[in-house]
């Protein structure tokens, strides 16, 4: 049932693909902790690492449009932000409620499969234009 990191989500950009890498590799946890009935556990400290690794990968991969002149970079910074207010919205959900098996499959829904079309789609094209060697 996890998810693994496949060459094809490859941006080409080495220090993308390495936070992508451990993005996914987060995940695939919460997924196997699912079908191990601790689904609940995980969910808790896949948030906590989010919260704070989330930015940090963000702020590198915007950093670099920046300093590229992306020309899709509000489109790309606004798919960012739309993740990070989910994400704080999941967050505060389960500090307000509690962890349940709601947040477990809303994260497993939402989050996991934004992720993946926002690196196969979005980030796909920002590897595209870097490794153009467009100035």
């Amino acid at each position: 049932m996890g998810i693994q990191w496949r060459d094809s989500l490859s941006i080409g950009v080495d220090g993308i693909d390495r936070q992508h890498k451990e993005l996914l590799l987060r995940f695939d946890r919460l997924l196997n902790a699912c079908q191990e009935g601790k689904g609940i556990e995980e969910l808790k400290g896949l948030l906590a690492f989010l919260e704070v690794y989330v930015h940090s990968h963000f702020n590198d991969e915007e950093e670099l449009q920046r300093k590229h002149g992306y020309p899709a970079y509000e489109a790309h910074r606004s798919e960012h932000l739309y993740f990070i207010d989910q994400l704080t919205k999941l967050t505060s959900e389960t500090h307000q409620l509690g962890v349940s098996t709601h947040h477990v499959i809303e994260t497993n829904n939402m989050l996991l499969k934004w992720l993946l079309n926002h690196i196969s789609k979005v980030d796909m094209e920002l590897g595209r234009y870097l490794n153009a060697g467009t100035p």
